[in-house]
């Protein structure tokens, strides 16, 4: 994978954690620690594919901010070649997406 595109990519996911403490008031120390040991795409691959949503999605969730999860990122235009050799991974991500109700959310 491209280095620039996987440092912007680890970016990206450490943003979420900044996001999540200050716009949600969630502190997301597990997540932290996974990125420290794992980084950004190893760290949104585990909880992507995980067979039930993190603690910090459920979170997220509840405070009606799903914008602000690893999912979220993962769907997004800019990220699409993180991601391209395992379609799975995105594919996983809109679905647990939508069964929790994000685009509707986002469309009203």
């Amino acid at each position: 994978m491209d280095p620039i595109l996987e440092a912007g990519f680890d970016e990206a996911m450490m943003g979420l954690y900044v996001r999540a403490k200050t716009e949600a008031n969630y502190t997301a120390t597990y997540y932290h620690q996974m990125l420290e040991e794992h980084r950004g795409v190893e760290t949104a691959r585990r909880l992507v594919m995980s067979e039930t949503p993190s603690d910090g999605y459920t979170a997220m969730w509840e405070r009606r901010k799903l914008g602000l999860t690893v999912e979220a990122l993962v769907i997004q235009p800019e990220w699409a070649a993180v991601f391209a050799d395992e379609p799975e991974v995105t594919e996983r991500a809109r679905q647990r997406l939508t069964e929790y109700g994000y685009f509707d959310e986002a469309e009203g």
